[in-house]
């Protein structure tokens, strides 16, 4: 819904998720989009089941687990046999035949999506190996195949990046034995190093080892250090030279002891009052905030060049009671 209001083409748009509801089915065959991406038996039969009322041939896609480890954090890997995404090489068979039969479905993509902030092109190679392995085993044709996203960026200066020409000449062998149309979720890729959060420093409290500092932003307006412990850069608003002798601990006003962003040495010396930035938070930040402990969401502005533009006005407390 959000997709279309933005003025996305329908043949563009992929609806993936575990939990579709059927109001949710509905509304997107409405909507003619590309594909609905399914993931179980009983999705496959609740879309065959709307499509029929409906008097509509539907064009799905089937998620398959590869089983393929992303080597990312365990709370965003989502292609091992333990993640409740997608399903099983034997299921995928059963779920094709079930297809070949309906008049109602037209099974036009094999699916994947292994996990997110992955930076070693290797789990991608397994990835393709198991897609390849699969289609001539059951001997069917995919007009798509989604290879979903995952591509990581860089939060710490220490990352490595992905080696995309190592994946793409991957993807380009894979295309030889299988002609298909590629659906890339780029996702974080292309919009995670755009984003800044900046926040203000409202106390600086000392304690015997390190300086608490305490930021007017918190958990609530970037969940991903609390939710995984990962971690983002975070820069003086104005470079100065002297550096703080004790270490800092930056964190927020909600009484939760994971509310905190980053532990760091040698940072520039700070005052109450200093702005700092927060980087890299383009992805999993707004789309991951909310309203915990009654905060109001921030202002959110775009730049582009020399413009600047409010996309999301701030939240006053009237909005929110």
């Amino acid at each position: 819904m959000m997709a279309l209001k933005a003025g996305i083409d329908p043949k563009k748009i992929v609806f993936s998720g575990v939990g579709k509801t059927s109001n949710e089915i509905s509304y997107a065959i409405d909507k003619k989009i590309l594909l609905i991406n399914a993931e179980s038996k009983s999705e496959i039969k609740e879309i065959d089941r709307i499509a029929r009322i409906k008097k509509k041939k539907v064009q799905i896609g089937i998620r398959l687990n590869p089983n393929t480890d992303a080597k990312t954090l365990s709370q965003i890997s989502t292609g091992k046999k333990e993640n409740k995404f997608g399903v099983n090489s034997k299921t995928f068979l059963e779920i094709v035949n079930y297809c070949k039969k309906s008049k109602n479905i037209h099974l036009k993509c094999l699916s994947v999506h292994i996990g997110s902030q992955i930076l070693d092109h290797r789990p991608y190679l397994k990835m393709l190996k198991v897609i390849s392995k699969i289609i001539n085993k059951i001997n069917y044709k995919f007009e798509f195949i989604d290879l979903g996203g995952g591509m990581g960026i860089t939060y710490e200066n220490k990352d490595k990046r992905l080696d995309y020409k190592k994946y793409s000449i991957a993807i380009k062998n894979f295309l030889k034995k299988h002609k298909s149309k590629i659906i890339f979720e780029p996702g974080r890729s292309i919009i995670g190093n755009t984003g800044i959060l900046i926040s203000k420093v409202i106390y600086i409290k000392d304690s015997e080892k390190k300086s608490f500092v305490i930021l007017d932003a918190a958990m609530n307006d970037l969940m991903r250090p609390a939710l995984y412990g990962a971690s983002h850069k975070i820069l003086p608003s104005i470079k100065k030279n002297k550096k703080s002798n004790k270490i800092y601990e930056f964190v927020g006003p909600i009484c939760e002891s994971t509310d905190k962003f980053e532990t760091l040495k040698k940072f520039q010396k700070l005052q109450e009052r200093d702005d700092i930035v927060i980087c890299d938070v383009g992805a999993y930040g707004m789309s991951l905030s909310s309203n915990y402990n009654l905060r109001i969401k921030p202002l959110e502005l775009l730049i582009k060049g020399s413009k600047v533009k409010i996309i999301k006005k701030r939240q006053s407390y009237k909005d929110l009671i």
